[in-house]
């Protein structure tokens, strides 16, 4: 067999088991006509989902539905997961070689894709940056939902990296009020940063048109409750795997005549999606991404043969992060914003 003929090899994260992942090393498939080679720079770390199935908590019964695109494997594992990577493409049809590229493919040093599969990176968009364009989407997504008025007053409840992120494009808006709730004094400083007013549940200001609830917990959506007005709206984005939870539908719920409308980024809003594709939800996240009050969201830097460690720090705590970037070897004379 010749250089040429030899397979080639990638490296890819894989849970395990429960609490347990590990780096494997596996042959990568020869490209075939409208598939690409992508090496990555960099990916992101969706810390809410993620840890989900780290933790073996992905409930049998929507197992099928929370399958990544690129996934191998089934829950609870062995499992290769994820859905932040950047890359720049190796091989593949002209007009993509070299492009840097955002794709939902797991954590993995160098993989094989179809082109559709890929979203074109801007130039005004930094790669570490780009690795947020999956949560910018899954905002995207929530606000379609949603669907903010002129002179709305909105609460964002929950102030992680989808809260947050939420927050920050709605700063966009015309609203009349807009707040960023959560019990951590500590996440005042990323309100500030991307410009929103923050507060304590307890201070939070009622009557709301809109509340988008992102804390994942039963104490957050159950104020959420109280904070909309009557008639509203709850958008709850929060994935709660398979933990129970318990909601006083006998108090503001029922008497005020609320809804709670889930927001899952799996498919296209229903108010767009007749008119929008994955594609294009993809192409203005990416595109969102050129305002660097986004770099307020990456708060943490590792190295790929260090992800093991830090998923299981993530997990049991000892790591904080919004969303932790890890770091794939470059080639040499390569940099990762002038990878091509």
């Amino acid at each position: 067999m010749t250089n040429s003929e030899m397979p080639h090899r990638a490296t890819a994260y894989w849970t395990t088991a429960k609490e347990q992942g590990e780096l494997r090393s596996e042959d990568l498939p020869a490209p075939e006509p409208g598939e690409a080679v992508v090496r990555a720079l960099y990916s992101g770390i969706s810390r809410g989902t993620e840890m989900v199935v780290h933790r073996g908590a992905v409930p049998p019964r929507v197992a099928d539905e929370m399958r990544a695109p690129h996934q191998e494997g089934d829950f609870p594992g062995p499992v290769k997961f994820g859905y932040l990577s950047v890359g720049v493409v190796e091989e593949g049809p002209d007009e993509w070689k070299g492009q840097r590229v955002f794709c939902l493919s797991p954590h993995q040093d160098r993989y094989v894709v179809p082109v559709a599969a890929l979203t074109r990176i801007p130039d005004g968009v930094p790669s570490q940056r780009a690795v947020l364009t999956g949560t910018v989407e899954t905002a995207v997504n929530a606000l379609w939902e949603a669907e903010p008025k002129l002179g709305d007053r909105v609460a964002v409840v929950g102030a992680g990296l989808v809260g947050g992120m939420v927050a920050a494009l709605l700063r966009t808006f015309p609203l009349q009020r807009l707040q960023l709730v959560d019990i951590d004094p500590g996440r005042k400083k990323l309100a500030d940063t991307i410009g929103v007013d923050f507060t304590s549940p307890e201070d939070a200001l009622d009557d709301c048109d809109i509340v988008i609830h992102c804390s994942a917990s039963q104490e957050g959506l159950e104020r959420s409750l109280q904070l909309v007005g009557d008639d509203g709206d709850v958008i709850e984005m929060s994935w709660y795997a398979d933990r129970k939870v318990t909601v006083p539908l006998g108090e503001d719920f029922h008497a005020r005549r609320l809804s709670i409308r889930a927001s899952q980024v799996g498919m296209v809003a229903r108010s767009r999606r007749h008119r929008r594709t994955n594609a294009d939800r993809l192409d203005l996240a990416v595109s969102l991404l050129a305002d660097s009050v986004f770099d307020a969201f990456l708060t943490g830097q590792s190295a790929f043969e260090d992800l093991p460690d830090v998923v299981q720090g993530l997990s049991d705590g000892s790591l904080e992060a919004l969303c932790h970037v890890i770091e794939y070897p470059q080639d040499s004379g390569r940099h990762p914003e002038n990878p091509a």
